[in-house]
Formats: structure tokens, C-alpha cells, sequence
């Protein structure tokens, strides 16, 4: 996928893009260089889902929530770094909706311990 990404803007990209800074463009057409529509993302999505027989619709937020939660994990949880590779408005934000502990791992459990006065 990375080679395909990388074919992508170095050649196609590169001769259509404009200066509005969107990845997704059209590649041809009377709109060519021009950013897609919503709803020509999400078409793309359709008919990609289709092909690989996923179930289901694939929806386009999914990605950015899934994006989000793998720099967090890549990061050790520095919301700082999420917020702006994600394009987030506020760390915060990303504390609100994606901090929430790993019940199972240990550090977790050493804490609840701590808490309730048991030996860890």
C-alpha cells in the first residue's frame, strides 16, 4: 500500500495537484487537479468494499478514527502528537474521545491495586 501511495504522488498527483493541498484529486476530466467531493470519496470506498467483498459499508470517518488511535499507540498516548497528525482541534479533544486506559494491561491493574490497597 505504501508503494502504491508513494507511485501516486510522485507521478500522478504530482502533475494534476493545484495549490489547494488536498490529497484525493481528480486524475481526469473537466474537474481534473480539482479535490474530490465527499461523495465521490465515499464512492470510492463503495466500490473498493465491493471488490475486496467486505461486509458492509466502509465508512470514510473510520479511517481517521482508526489513524488516530494508531499514532496514539505508536506515540505511547502523547495526545499532543495525535492531535497534529490527525489534524485534531485540541489535544483535549483527543483525550475526551480516545483515552481511555487498556484494562488488561498491567500497569493498569498495578493501579487499581494500588487504589484498593491490595498486594500487587
Amino acid at each position: 500500500m505504501i508503494r502504491a501511495y508513494f507511485a501516486y504522488m510522485t507521478s500522478e498527483y504530482a502533475k494534476c495537484a493545484t495549490d489547494h493541498g488536498m490529497l484525493l484529486i481528480q486524475l481526469s476530466g473537466p474537474r481534473r487537479g480539482e479535490s474530490w467531493t465527499a461523495d465521490a470519496a465515499r464512492g470510492m470506498l463503495r466500490r473498493a468494499g465491493r471488490r475486496a467483498e467486505l461486509p458492509g459499508r466502509i465508512r470514510p470517518h473510520a479511517f481517521r478514527h482508526s489513524f488516530t488511535n494508531g499514532v496514539l499507540g505508536a506515540s505511547g498516548g502523547d495526545t499532543m502528537v495525535a492531535k497534529e497528525a490527525g489534524n485534531r482541534a485540541s489535544a483535549q479533544t483527543v483525550e475526551e474521545v480516545y483515552g481511555h486506559p487498556d484494562l488488561h494491561s498491567p500497569e493498569f491493574q498495578a493501579a487499581l491495586s494500588t487504589v484498593w490497597g491490595e498486594d500487587a
